[in-house]
């Protein structure tokens, strides 16, 4: 017997999580989540909002739940900030 929830269930091997497709949305229009931009340059989450608080990266958006949203102008602005730190 097969259970028809178990065919729209998505095992994601890494995160041990199931996620049903419908309930994702994509934020690729809108920018990137902190954990996104964390993962891109390899930071920590307390370095780039601390980098925020300074002043460093500027007119973050927020999304409806306000968490943070990185717009490409963004990452450009932490691209600089990295290119710094490393001359």
């Amino acid at each position: 017997m097969t259970l028809p929830f178990l065919k729209k269930t998505v095992i994601l091997k890494s995160m041990g999580r199931a996620i049903v497709p419908g309930k994702m949305k994509k934020n690729s229009k809108k920018g990137f989540k902190t954990v996104d931009i964390c993962r891109m340059f390899d930071i920590s989450k307390s370095t780039l909002f601390r980098w925020e608080k300074e002043g460093l990266i500027s007119n973050i958006g927020r999304d409806w739940r306000n968490w943070r949203i990185y717009s490409q102008d963004n990452l450009g602005e932490i691209k600089k900030i990295i290119g710094r730190m490393k001359n």
